[in-house]
């Protein structure tokens, strides 16, 4: 009997302990379950949003405007920083454009160009506007240049310091707007493939112009402005970029602004701009950084008011708009759908069943897929596609190092006719 006492006294702890560790497994499994719900329901919506949108791209086909005899007069902002040599083509090649030459003024915002520069420009017809800030954005910029533009202009017109437009682009621009579209965004193509960074760079363009652009208009929703290539009648683009003093992602402010106020966002897929894209991992990092912090602190602003327009006034567009700022950048998805769904596969009964995860992951990657010009399908493609793990990673850890990116304004290089 005492043997017997002894050893329940030594196995009732144990028991205890058993009990305690079982009661502690089971609190940490259903933890991970609600986070990995939570996660599937954040990352699932997402993947079925790209999928509507990239299969809906392809169906359907948004009516274009007539062509119009009517033609606008354009006042075209081209804001130029540093990169000397960059500044004097694209301004050369954008007095080239197809259009009446009375019927379209070119303004450079010259920012901290050399004199000589600056004096190569002021002999181009065209208006130099000569700016010096403490620290230099490209909202301060413009402000600057509609300062000194007067105000007989239709529209107005924003490039960046590399973008060359094509021939016809305000041609194009110009049917939209006498077809009563008081914001349009250009279509922006890469100017350059030459580094399997930079097709990356080109075929993000291209998914964003697809899913977030052309799509958007089938459901009548605004297509996202990018920050170049873009027009706004020029009474409306004054009064927005009034209100706009982001050091970074000013485009993406612009159009929360447009859409809160129920102004569509109209996308001309025939106007072309070509844009360069970067070539370089470093110069893509930080261009990246910018971006994130850009849109974080956007959502931040902006993200609640986007529940109340959506049900005070029905404002959808504008919800949409916020949901953009909320959403993961695709490269990110296309390693975590593939990640969640193996956790799924090993940790059978917690969370989401492998089921969900794998049909979200296919609707992920098919959109994308779906989503990409076919001419970017060549020898090119898998060199390009070998360095995805290596920009996955380098965005995810970007995620914990966005503190102070949106404070100081974040300079990308150029390359000069870049190919």
């Amino acid at each position: 009997m005492k043997l017997f006492a002894k050893k329940m006294r030594i196995t009732a702890p144990f028991k205890r302990n058993m009990r305690t560790s079982t009661l502690h497994m089971e609190v940490v499994k259903f933890i991970v379950s609600i986070v990995t719900s939570v996660i599937f329901v954040y990352l699932g919506v997402y993947s079925l949003y790209l999928f509507v949108f990239s299969v809906a791209g392809k169906l359907i086909t948004v009516k274009k405007p007539a062509s119009s005899k009517s033609l606008a007069k354009f006042v075209i902002y081209i804001c130029s920083y540093k990169e000397d040599e960059i500044i004097l083509n694209s301004a050369a090649c954008a007095l080239t454009i197809d259009y009446p030459k009375d019927l379209f003024h070119i303004c450079v915002i010259a920012d901290s160009l050399k004199p000589e520069t600056v004096q190569k420009l002021k002999q181009m017809p065209l208006q130099v506007v000569e700016v010096v800030f403490e620290s230099s954005t490209k909202s301060k910029a413009l402000h600057k240049a509609i300062e000194n533009t007067t105000d007989d202009f239709d529209a107005a017109v924003v490039f960046d310091i590399d973008n060359v437009a094509a021939p016809d682009f305000l041609y194009q621009i110009n049917d939209y707007i006498q077809a009563g579209n008081r914001v349009i965004q250009g279509h922006r193509v890469a100017k350059n493939t030459n580094t399997p960074v930079a097709i990356l760079d080109a075929i993000s363009e291209e998914v964003n112009n697809h899913i977030f652009r052309k799509s958007q208009r089938v459901f009548n929703l605004s297509a996202a402005i990018i920050g170049s290539g873009m027009a706004l009648e020029y009474q409306l683009f004054k009064d927005v970029m009034l209100q706009i003093d982001a050091v970074g992602g000013f485009d993406k402010e612009m159009g929360l602004l447009l859409t809160r106020n129920k102004i569509s966002v109209a996308y001309s897929e025939d106007a072309l701009i070509y844009d360069e894209k970067v070539s370089n991992p470093e110069v893509f990092k930080k261009q990246r950084r910018r971006w994130l912090s850009a849109q974080f602190n956007l959502l931040k602003k902006y993200g609640m008011t986007g529940f109340a327009e959506l049900f005070a006034r029905g404002n959808f567009d504008y919800f949409n708009e916020i949901y953009h700022t909320a959403i993961l950048p695709r490269i990110l998805m296309l390693g975590l759908m593939p990640f969640m769904l193996l956790f799924s596969l090993v940790t059978p009964g917690i969370g989401p069943n492998w089921h969900l995860w794998l049909a979200a992951t296919v609707c992920c990657y098919v959109s994308i897929i779906i989503a990409i010009p076919a001419s970017f399908y060549n020898d090119k493609l898998l060199g390009a596609v070998v360095k995805i793990p290596m920009i996955f990673f380098t965005m995810l850890t970007l995620l914990f190092k966005l503190k102070g990116a949106n404070k100081k304004f974040i300079h990308t290089p150029h390359i000069h006719n870049a190919e």
